[in-house]
């Protein structure tokens, strides 16, 4: 039988990467508290690192993008208000029109 791969929880993760951080034990003591490779943690470290920048971003970027969409969506339904206004006047027009010839 083969092995079959652990996957590890975000929550997990974080969790190993944080105390790897703290630097208060060894990668190795880290690793037998954990159950887990000392590489594995060595490379949850380096993903954290190169991504962590990306939080910071991902904050700003998502508050713009998320006004931006609804903004649109505002802009989509006033336009679509402002067809039906203009449909609603043209029929009023046209029934009065109607009245006044008969």
């Amino acid at each position: 039988m083969g092995n079959t791969r652990r996957q590890f929880s975000s929550e997990f993760k974080s969790k190993v990467v944080l105390e790897a951080l703290k630097e208060r034990q060894t990668l190795s003591e880290l690793a037998s508290l954990f159950g887990i490779h000392p590489q594995q943690i060595t490379n949850w470290k380096k993903d954290f690192l190169e991504k962590s920048a990306q939080i910071f971003e991902l904050k700003s970027v998502g508050k713009s993008t998320i006004e931006e969409q609804e903004k649109e969506l505002l802009y989509a339904q006033i336009g679509q208000q402002k067809v039906e206004i203009e449909f609603q006047k043209k029929k009023v027009e046209s029934d009065t029109g109607l009245k006044q010839r008969l």
